[in-house]
């Protein structure tokens, strides 16, 4: 079976005072609180959201 990769994203900066489409991103990526880290498919769409809102989001490297 075929491993699929994953991309780490750390949630590091507020969405307060952004657009409301940054704010629908960070939710689209399921983020609920601030320095929260969750693990995606890595595919376009979410690399994608995440090139959307680079202020806000970080990719972590292992």
């Amino acid at each position: 079976m075929a491993e699929t990769k994953t991309i780490r994203i750390q949630y590091y900066r507020s969405k307060n005072s952004t657009p409301t489409k940054h704010r629908l991103v960070v939710k689209g990526l399921g983020f609920t609180r601030l320095n929260q880290i969750v693990e995606r498919v890595d595919n376009e769409s979410i690399r994608g959201m995440v090139k959307a809102i680079p202020h806000l989001v970080r990719i972590l490297e292992d």
